[in-house]
């Protein structure tokens, strides 16, 4: 397995589900639940900085409020991250955000060691048989094309239906 090119394709993926929505259809609801294409970009946006965070965490950093939250209540994490932190952002600023955090998180990333990448138990809150690489893998590449997936589905399904008055909730 390769975390660099996992990292990559899942960043790639998103910006793939995005490329020439209209900014006017991201607030749009309906993506999933009630979430926006720009609530998916924060939500992602914030997974991006606690990424960051845990990798530097991992080389002596101190916790964060980001990453304390994560990993104390992660149901409660989504609330806090996009409903409340970035609710008032635009759309291009969410995007900003996720790509600055992802530049961020896959060059930490991209610098560790290759020995730490594969420490069974790195984290034992996510459980003591998985390695740094199988946590990117879940919760990051998964995570990014289940969302793109639903951001897909979104623009080529739904407001379609929507814009010929077809769609019904």
């Amino acid at each position: 397995m390769n975390g660099n090119d996992i990292i990559k394709y899942g960043n790639l993926t998103v910006l793939g589900a995005i490329q020439d929505l209209p900014e006017t259809e991201w607030d749009t609801p309906g993506v999933t639940g009630y979430w926006s294409v720009k609530n998916i970009i924060s939500h992602l946006a914030s997974f991006e900085l606690m990424l960051g965070d845990l990798l530097i965490n991992l080389q002596g950093g101190s916790d964060t409020p980001t990453l304390e939250l994560f990993r104390s209540d992660p149901a409660r994490f989504n609330d806090v991250q996009v409903d409340e932190m970035r609710a008032g952002l635009a759309p291009n600023d969410a995007l900003d955000e996720y790509r600055e955090a992802f530049d961020r998180s896959s060059s930490l990333f991209a610098d560790l060691p290759e020995d730490q990448l594969r420490v069974n138990g790195i984290f034992p809150w996510y459980g003591e048989e998985y390695d740094l690489e199988d946590f990117v893998v879940y919760t990051f590449y998964g995570h990014k094309r289940e969302h793109s997936a639903e951001i897909n589905h979104f623009r080529n399904d739904v407001l379609p239906a929507k814009r010929a008055g077809e769609f019904r909730a």
